[in-house]
């Protein structure tokens, strides 16, 4: 069995779990999320994420483990394990909270609504998305 597991292994698979591992921070002994492994996940550069979050660029690399970097790390992972719970997989929900315009939210995207502080929003509209769906079966 191959021990090197690269993010995008994981990121191609079906396992949040495995996904929100490879994001923890090994230069920490506190439990963080590393901005540098979600923004390569996420295939978005370093000053896109600080944007994203509210935070000089230089706030991601010399206080990763800051409360406001933390913080939006935390909302846009509760996104995208509701979307992966629906959409069945990691890739895919990341597709969707990065690409799909909603219309219900003026055409935005999860992830501009998430940078935009309305994550219980979006959590509300997967939550109904999801009840709809499963009333169609």
């Amino acid at each position: 069995m191959n021990s090197t597991v690269t993010l995008d292994d994981i990121v191609q698979g079906e396992s949040f779990e495995q996904f929100m591992n490879s994001l923890r921070d090994p230069a920490f002994a506190a439990p963080i999320v590393s901005a540098r492994r979600f923004s390569d996940a996420l295939h978005i550069d370093m000053q896109t994420l600080a944007k994203q979050a509210g935070v000089h660029r230089n706030t991601l690399s010399r206080t990763p483990a800051s409360e406001s970097v933390q913080r939006f790390l935390r909302e846009a992972l509760r996104v995208i394990r509701a979307a992966t719970d629906i959409h069945g997989c990691v890739k895919q929900a990341l597709f969707w909270y990065r690409n799909e315009p909603l219309s219900e939210f003026e055409y935005k995207t999860a992830e501009q609504l998430v940078s935009g502080g309305r994550t219980d929003d979006v959590l509300r509209y997967i939550v109904a998305a999801e009840a709809h769906a499963g009333s169609g079966r």
